[in-house]
């Protein structure tokens, strides 16, 4: 055990070795980033927009389920084992996306597809926080997200201009083969659980055990609740925009290489912001970060139905992906930083199950109310549930250096002494 370390620079080959291997994750979602939807209407000629959105609800419930349990079970499977399972649920996906021949085909691989991500992404989440200690799980989560977001942009930009040239299918769905092999193999042979590493830090923590985790994790903790339901907003509405965005600019006239500039923004911005957020997640107030990222995002969002032009989106684009940029890493940093952690990867369990059920809720709702009202009302509903959520943080949440928290602190302490 003494020759056990946490630290970033201390286990830089493991932590690089983790980061390759989320950004094979993230790739597999940007297989569907871009051309499922058009799959959707163009190949199985489906119309309704809840239809359409059917593979995200899947895709949502199923990886935020999984994310529960992963949570639950890391301690007693063990992380890599977790990981390694997730990848054995990859591997069918891109061969089911390529001879699929009804739509229910595209539903099971969304449900193989939630599975491998909640395992796969979720354990690599894990993982990198045991291994870096207290002082840099903001940039561990930045490098992490980072990784997987900027390998969705780009899988999903290659797809859509391997479309453009060669048609819906098969062969953008190659690129899925080569990642969920790579995936395997990798974590197969390189990388190493991190249970020690655990056990090393639990001894020494002196934050106390959650009295329910689930509770307050999921609302009644302040902080933990203040994180959760904006993961959860975060989530609906990328579900909005991964399922309504193509279809919206394909309506516009948008060519499908431009439809895939425009939806790889976003994930790109995303993706390389979370490098310099992550980082200030370490050295600013938490509760700063996530109200301005929320705040960023429902601006957009509301912005958006009155753009036009290929710039316009664009720029909507960067500001939805930087304001997602500025909550991503500081949601899991601010978990762990505010749960022992022996109750670490339950509680990031259960935070991640409540956020990939954005996804589920983003997409039913989006769906009804693009098939009820129009998709802009659909776009102005998320977009205010956004902002919502942003004041709930500015309201609810503390920062851990908050004079008033340091106040409460330092009372209860005399309180004590006096009895």
């Amino acid at each position: 055990m003494d020759n056990i370390k946490t630290g970033l620079k201390e286990n830089r080959k493991q932590f690089t070795l983790l980061v390759i291997i989320n950004a094979f994750v993230g790739g597999m979602i940007g297989l569907e980033r871009s051309i499922l939807p058009q799959m959707a209407e163009l190949e199985f000629h489906i119309a309704a927009k809840t239809a359409v959105l059917s593979f995200i609800v899947v895709f949502g419930i199923v990886k935020a389920v999984t994310n529960y349990y992963t949570g639950a079970f890391a301690d007693k499977i063990g992380r890599k084992n977790l990981l390694l399972i997730g990848w054995l649920f990859a591997i069918p996906v891109p061969f089911i996306f390529m001879y699929a021949t009804n739509w229910n085909w595209i539903i099971i691989a969304n449900v193989l597809l939630g599975i491998n991500q909640g395992l796969s992404w979720s354990s690599t989440v894990v993982m990198k926080i045991d291994l870096v200690g207290e002082k840099q799980r903001g940039f561990a989560m930045g490098l992490n997200e980072f990784a997987g977001y900027l390998s969705i942009a780009l899988v999903a930009f290659l797809t859509a201009w391997i479309a453009g040239k060669y048609g819906l299918r098969p062969y953008p769905f190659y690129i899925g083969i080569v990642l969920s092999l790579l995936g395997f193999f990798g974590s197969w042979i390189f990388i190493k659980d991190t249970r020690l590493h655990v056990e090393k830090e639990t001894s020494s923590s002196n934050i106390p055990l959650l009295k329910n985790i689930f509770w307050d994790t999921a609302w009644k903790d302040k902080n933990l609740g203040s994180v959760t339901q904006a993961g959860l907003i975060n989530n609906l509405n990328d579900g909005m925009v991964w399922g309504i965005f193509p279809v919206v600019l394909s309506q516009k006239g948008f060519s499908i290489e431009q439809i895939g500039i425009i939806t790889a923004t976003y994930p790109a911005v995303w993706g390389l912001g979370q490098l310099i957020t992550g980082k200030m997640a370490d050295h600013l107030c938490k509760k700063d970060m996530l109200f301005t990222g929320m705040f960023l995002q429902g601006l957009a969002l509301l912005s958006m139905p009155w753009a036009e032009t290929l710039p316009h989106y664009i720029i909507l684009s960067i500001i939805l992906g930087w304001g997602t940029a500025m909550v991503y890493p500081t949601f899991m940093a601010t978990v762990a930083e505010h749960t022992n952690p022996a109750d670490r990867a339950k509680s990031l369990g259960i935070f991640r199950l409540w956020r990939d059920l954005g996804y589920a809720f983003g997409a039913i709702l989006t769906g009804i109310i693009a098939d009820a009202l129009g998709i802009n009302a659909s776009i102005i509903l998320i977009g205010a549930l956004t902002v919502g959520s942003a004041i709930v943080i500015q309201y609810r949440m503390k920062c851990k250096n908050d004079n008033s928290i340091k106040l409460r602190a330092w009372l209860t302490n005399q309180n004590k002494l006096h009895r």
